[in-house]
């Protein structure tokens, strides 16, 4: 620990002290045959101090960008092995030279801006990659070696530090009735789920450690889904003939700071904010998941709206301490990323909190804040009117995290989105939230299915999710912003 510590400050120097004056002249017809390139991957991952030297000018010579991915790779390895690795300052010093950025050995830096080009790697780049994270546990390589991502850069497939299934799924889980949930204080979060007549309540603070439920509502197979680092959460309904058997556990590895999840089947890795297949063989066949409306809302509020909810219980199997706030309270609060997520769009700050629609080509953030002051917002989207309803305001948590101390945050709010129709809608009288009025003054009733009107006529429930900024940014980029 002490050599790399040694390392990345000689590294950071270095960085900080020679001025880079431009990448190396980029010249594909002078790119390193490709005859070469696996002798390359092979001396960069050996102990041989001169085999390694001798790489590296070979790839400097040749002013090959291509191995720029190759060696912020290296260079993460090396600061999660907390050694040093053989070569290491000449590695920083051949990837500056290659890019033309003075980051030194600060990986996070180099990963932000890798995000920001067009930059591809050499052949076999994802063998490779899946070598070294094969290093760390045989079952991370193999997501990667048995198929390509497909509508993902593997350059950008981080390791999160958790090894698959070491945030363990939650799968048939224990229930219990809302009535013996004393430990649920009234104003703490919870995700709402409500499915061919069964309501369910997963609260935030047994997700948090958890993240996925496979569970049975309404006599179907489903999933939350949930990635704390992105700040979303989804219900997918398993896929067509998928069965019980189909269930989903973490794999540890993140895209762009969104968790990629694994199924037990085929151990495919999905996309949790998209829920498609990204590798594996239902990649292959682009098999998607159908997404199911959940809302965020406190537990007061969905107990009132759903009296014969069950429950997530905690008696989950595992030890954890289901406190409010742990263990991302921290995370929470701040406005910092763990993970880089490359490609920021100044339009709204990386962890604001929106609620995101897509439909076809089309799809809009609406920041949360300008939805719970409004109330009821009607627009369009890819040419269909919507309606979002948010009557009842911020989810906002306080709690006490250790080593963080008090902390302060807004898990999200009640938000629903409906296909409006030729209608119009507005908030209702104060006092009556589960309402809206159209405008003719006639009341609509809000439920999870539909707001429903005078007449029994019906506006139907659309699948959206609420997340942070640059996580929606990221799957969606071209999304617009709304503004009232």
């Amino acid at each position: 620990m002490r050599r790399l510590a040694v390392g990345v400050a000689l590294a950071l120097l270095l960085g900080a002290c020679e001025r880079v004056e431009g990448p190396l002249a980029h010249d594909p017809a002078r790119a390193v045959p490709d005859s070469e390139v696996a002798g390359i991957y092979a001396a960069l991952t050996s102990h041989d101090a001169a085999a390694i030297e001798a790489a590296l000018d070979r790839v400097l010579e040749r002013g090959d960008r291509r191995f720029v991915a190759v060696l912020i790779e290296g260079l993460r390895v090396s600061h999660l092995a907390e050694e040093e690795s053989q070569g290491y300052n000449a590695r920083v010093v051949a990837l500056e030279r290659l890019s033309g950025q003075a980051f030194g050995g600060d990986w996070f830096r180099w990963a932000e801006w890798y995000a920001t080009t067009a930059l591809e790697p050499p052949p076999g780049f994802l063998e490779h990659k899946a070598g070294l994270f094969a290093r760390i546990d045989p079952a991370l390589g193999a997501f990667l070696v048995e198929a390509r991502p497909v509508g993902l850069r593997p350059e950008l497939i981080r390791w999160s530090g958790v090894r698959p299934g070491g945030v363990p799924a939650l799968t048939h889980p224990a229930l219990e009735p809302a009535a013996s949930a004393g430990w649920l204080a009234p104003e703490e979060p919870v995700f709402g789920l409500a499915h061919r007549g069964e309501a369910r309540a997963y609260p935030l603070r047994i997700l948090d450690w958890h993240e996925l439920v496979n569970d049975r509502v309404g006599g179907e197979a489903v999933t939350l889904a949930y990635c704390a680092l992105s700040g979303s959460a989804l219900a997918y309904r398993a896929p067509d003939g998928a069965g019980d058997g189909h269930t989903f556990e973490t794999s540890g590895l993140l895209y762009r700071s969104n968790k990629l999840m694994f199924d037990h089947r085929t151990r495919s890795l999905w996309s949790q904010l998209e829920g498609r297949a990204v590798t594996g063989p239902l990649a292959a066949r682009d098999a998607a998941l159908e997404p199911l409306p959940v809302v965020v809302t406190s537990w007061k509020a969905w107990r009132e709206q759903h009296p014969g909810t069950s429950v997530l219980s905690r008696d989950t199997g595992h030890d954890r301490r289901y406190a409010i706030g742990e263990p991302y309270g921290g995370y929470f609060a701040s406005q910092k990323t763990l993970f880089p997520i490359g490609g920021r769009d100044a339009r709204l700050a990386p962890k604001a909190q929106v609620y995101g629609l897509a439909r076809g080509g089309s799809a809009r953030a609406w920041p949360l804040p300008v939805l719970t002051e409004a109330r009821v917002v009607n627009d369009v989207l890819g040419g269909l009117p919507v309606v979002l309803v948010a009557l009842r305001g911020a989810v906002e948590v306080e709690a006490h995290v250790p080593r963080t101390g008090r902390v302060r945050y807004v898990s999200g709010a009640e938000v629903r989105a409906y296909a409006r129709g030729d209608e119009r809608f507005t908030p209702p009288e104060e006092g009556r939230n589960g309402e809206v009025a159209d405008a003719g003054g006639g009341r609509w009733r809000v439920t999870e299915a539909a707001l429903v009107g005078p007449g029994g006529r019906r506006a139907e429930r659309l699948p959206g999710s609420i997340a942070y900024w640059f996580a929606w940014r990221t799957f969606h980029p071209q999304t617009e912003v709304y503004e009232p």
